[in-house]
């Protein structure tokens, strides 16, 4: 048997589909955020990124580099084992008391990404709750969906957002069955939120448990960076609240907040936890000392935020084809994987600027797009730029600039619209 033909065939296809994914070889400058250094075919080219998932800048602040380097420094590199076998590292436990404060809950637990803490942390609960069915909104990220399918549970997947279609499921479920709804705040790809305390009412009405991925929202909404939940003063109406330490805080690693039992439960049962080496001191401390200067500083939001609505206005202003959104997640429409692709290799090779495409699976066919996320250190002469080169990339490559007025419908995959499942074909 030809073994390696298989493995042949399943990359040719993505190809054969436009949506073979290529990796920048980028080298981040320390101190010059958002510019950085390409290398390709032995050639260096400064670029300005525009789609970085460090939203506020915050992996090259000044105080977190130094927590960085001081606590490797003085702890060595790497945190010598799981955290059952010496890797509780005190640095750990002094970010999950921090983590604990930010989400005002009893307890917090640290994972090595946010993917991780999703699909430990959701089949782990499942698992536990007698006879479970969770109720999943459809545009879930792919982490929770693992986490789904590995619990073995009963799931029902509502229309995003949709409270209707989630009650009359909640409905139909016997009242004695143990419940578990789980959503997001801010959706990566469109920028929309959830209905939080809306959701929390249903819970509260059907004896459900509430399970909130933030992973987008903390650091960037609220009075201290506790997100969308904070913002609109829900966060003690929210069973589990998870979030990363990956974007807006600038370091590594994926959370959990919840009851002292429930992290207790999840730190004892979940093999995602138990089974992984824990995060390095270093990055702990880095993790820590960026979610201590969130707490009081607002000043990145605000620039932010403000930096994400000129973007905004710039795009539509120049008649781009900007998709509907709520939050700092600026969705450029392109709707081809191929012209997607091509669009973001012109404004790399001849604009200097990065934005990658985003296609099927991670968004419904038909909706490829350009995911633009500005930070505070995108000046008003790189956002001039970006708009310049937009439009002369839609020009040269005959792309539709009318806009959009709604968010196009998803179209669901296997279920669920953004699962990524091998094979491609699949979705």
């Amino acid at each position: 048997m030809d073994y390696q033909a298989f493995f042949a065939d399943a990359i040719d296809a993505l190809h054969n589909e436009k949506r073979y994914r290529v990796f920048a070889d980028l080298e981040r400058i320390a101190g010059r955020f958002p510019y950085a250094i390409r290398r390709a075919d032995g050639v260096e080219q400064e670029i300005v990124v525009w789609c970085s998932n460090d939203y506020l800048g915050m992996g090259q602040h000044p105080d977190v580099i130094a927590a960085f380097t001081e606590t490797a420094g003085r702890m060595g590199v790497g945190a010598g084992g799981t955290r059952n076998i010496s890797g509780t590292n005190h640095s750990i436990v002094e970010l999950e008391d921090e983590l604990a404060d930010l989400h005002d809950k009893e307890g917090a637990l640290v994972f090595t990404s946010g993917f991780i803490s999703n699909e430990a942390s959701i089949s782990t609960i499942a698992k536990l709750l007698p006879d479970c069915v969770i109720f999943s909104d459809e545009l879930n990220h792919a982490s929770m969906i693992e986490g789904i399918r590995r619990s073995g549970a009963q799931k029902m997947i509502f229309r995003h957002n949709d409270l209707d279609h989630l009650e009359s499921m909640l409905q139909s479920v016997a009242p004695d069955r143990a419940k578990l709804i789980a959503f997001e705040s801010v959706y990566s790809m469109d920028g929309d939120i959830a209905p939080i305390a809306k959701i929390c009412d249903l819970a509260d009405r059907y004896g459900a448990m509430t399970y909130l991925d933030e992973v987008h929202a903390v650091g960037m909404y609220g009075p201290r960076g506790g997100g969308i939940a904070e913002r609109d003063g829900v966060m003690d109406r929210v069973d589990v609240i998870e979030g990363t330490l990956a974007k807006a805080y600038g370091a590594m690693g994926g959370y959990i907040t919840a009851s002292r039992a429930i992290v207790d439960a999840i730190r004892s049962y979940a093999p995602g936890f138990i089974f992984t080496t824990a995060l390095p001191p270093g990055v702990a401390s880095a993790a820590r000392t960026s979610i201590r200067h969130l707490k009081t500083s607002d000043a990145e939001r605000q620039a932010q935020q403000r930096n994400a609505e000129r973007t905004k206005a710039a795009l539509q202003r120049a008649g781009l084809p900007l998709m509907p959104s709520e939050t700092h997640i600026v969705p450029l429409l392109v709707g081809d994987a191929e012209s997607c692709r091509l669009a973001s290799n012109l404004l790399l090779e001849e604009h200097g600027i990065y934005i990658q495409p985003i296609n099927y699976p991670t968004v419904p066919r038909g909706t490829e797009r350009l995911r633009i996320t500005p930070t505070p250190l995108h000046t008003d002469a790189l956002i001039d730029a970006l708009i310049t080169a937009l439009v002369d990339v839609w020009q040269r490559l005959d792309l539709d600039r009318h806009e959009p007025q709604t968010t196009p419908a998803v179209q669901a995959v296997g279920g669920n619209a953004r699962i990524a499942v091998f094979p491609p074909a699949g979705g």
